[in-house]
């Protein structure tokens, strides 16, 4: 029997993160991350989702979406995902499962850390020392966000309210790339996906447990716990 996709609420922003089985590549060369990225948009533009951010990694993807339906996430991300392995073990003739397991998310506060999570997102290939600078990766959104390269995927309003024109616009996020993450950020993203929690503080998980009824796991804040 399948499963019983997810629902997510219409209209909010989810960080959506999903990686290679053991961790091994789901992507080995260009073709593969175009293709990837096609099949997306072909989703996203049959089943409701909006693109904001995106970052594919060698053996890891992230992205930033909004979903008009309250499957639009599931589906899109069970085509993409079932496509692209098919077309990767058709390609270089291996068997078995490509992803580790279906997706996770963290639903995201917009008004306080939908910029943030962006950055987060198209931070990753610096981060891991692939590149030292955003704009030197290809399989990001970073580029159509920063200097307003066209894209038919990315779309978002909280973008637009970062000036009245698109070079102001693209000024103003490359600003916000000027100083790193906060460490307490950085800590709370990587929770929030490690454990499906939102993204967000007290008060906004509150608030939307109360209006929807449903219960949201909590996040903790601040700097990792000392392991020594």
């Amino acid at each position: 029997m399948p499963r019983r996709a997810r629902m997510y609420l219409p209209g909010y922003p989810y960080h959506i993160f999903q990686r290679g089985n053991n961790r091994e590549p789901c992507f080995v060369e260009r073709e593969n991350y175009q293709f990837y990225l096609d099949l997306w948009q072909e989703c996203v533009e049959r089943y409701g989702v909006a693109v904001h951010a995106y970052c594919l990694m060698t053996n890891h993807v992230h992205f930033l979406v909004t979903p008009a339906q309250p499957d639009s996430i599931s589906r899109v991300t069970r085509v993409v995902g079932s496509r692209y392995a098919y077309y990767f073990n058709q390609r270089y003739n291996r068997t078995g499962t490509l992803w580790e397991g279906r997706h996770k998310s963290s639903l995201v506060q917009d008004d306080r850390y939908f910029l943030v999570c962006s950055r987060y997102i198209e931070l990753n290939p610096v981060v891991a020392s692939l590149v030292v600078k955003p704009e030197a990766y290809r399989w990001s959104s970073y580029m159509a966000n920063a200097w307003g390269r066209d894209s038919n995927l990315v779309h978002h309003d909280e973008y637009l309210s970062l000036g009245k024109d698109k070079t102001s616009r693209s000024h103003a996020y490359r600003e916000l790339f000027r100083d790193r993450l906060a460490d307490g950020d950085v800590h709370l993203i990587e929770e929030a996906n490690r454990y499906c929690q939102p993204v967000g503080d007290e008060r906004f998980r509150r608030q939307i447990e109360q209006k929807y009824g449903i219960k949201l796991g909590q996040a903790s804040r601040g700097r990792p716990r000392n392991k020594g």
